[in-house]
């Protein structure tokens, strides 16, 4: 569980589902906790050595948690586009079958 230090289309918790291996480096597959259509892949380095992210589920209030941010993205354009597939290695904890 990871928490962002700034809303990601008006939501900050993500669970790491799945690390893979892109041009020698190492990226991170961040899923949103309450929406699976807002995922992103960042770098190992970038989750781990920038003060953009928090090792954990910080308890935040609900409007910085679940900005309006959010609605709005639900409601454009960039929403209807299709979701991100995400594919799980088998090794991942989230591989349940």
């Amino acid at each position: 569980m990871w928490t962002s230090s700034k809303p990601i289309n008006g939501l900050r918790h993500f669970v790491l589902v799945n690390k893979i291996k892109e041009k020698d480096q190492i990226k991170n597959l961040m899923v949103s906790v309450l929406d699976v259509e807002i995922n992103l892949k960042i770098s190992n380095e970038e989750l781990i050595n920038s003060e953009e992210w928090t090792e954990g589920w910080l308890n935040l209030p609900k409007s910085e948690s679940i900005t309006k941010d959010y609605l709005e993205y639900k409601l454009s354009n960039d929403s209807k586009k299709g979701t991100n597939k995400i594919f799980i290695n088998n090794n991942s904890i989230f591989n349940i079958s």
